[in-house]
């Protein structure tokens, strides 16, 4: 039987970790699932003012927002939910949603995904970012954007 190697303390600070960007977002991981044992994706996303995603849906993992600053409506389950910075919203597993980021400032979560997911999506849809600091280069993502995957049913 193999054995799973051993994780590590580490600590990154605020404008370190892996940055790409991802549908328009600059996305920096925090943990990835092979930090976590596939347990868990921790990233802070960078969105624009004004953006939304498409209406989706996870069919593994629920979607978590911890708000450091901005402002954005979630969409899920009939309900609009308004958060700002220090808000967290749960978006359970399966239930088809989207948020709108208010239109007059970025918005910047620390979604947690349980289990560790996100992390080769993005890879997949996203090109590398060559900022070493998230805040300047958040509204200046490339022009050669990757489309979304496609919903599973």
């Amino acid at each position: 039987m193999s054995q799973v190697p051993r994780a590590r303390p580490y600590l990154l600070r605020e404008t370190e970790g892996e940055t790409l960007w991802f549908l328009g977002n600059l996305v920096t991981f925090k943990a990835t699932g092979s930090d976590t044992r596939g347990r868990l994706t921790v990233a802070e996303f960078v969105h624009p003012a004004g953006s939304a995603p498409p209406l989706h849906r996870h069919l593994d993992e629920g979607e978590m927002f911890y708000l450091l600053s901005g402002t954005a409506e979630f969409r899920c389950d009939g309900q609009a939910l308004q958060a700002g910075p220090g808000d967290f919203v749960l978006l359970p597993v399966g239930l088809p949603h989207t948020f709108i980021v208010g239109a007059r400032t970025q918005r910047r979560p620390i979604p947690p995904l349980s289990p560790a997911p996100l992390r080769g999506t993005a890879t997949n849809c996203s090109a590398r970012s060559h900022s070493t600091n998230p805040r300047p280069a958040a509204t200046q993502p490339p022009q050669n954007r990757a489309s979304p995957p496609p919903l599973q049913a």
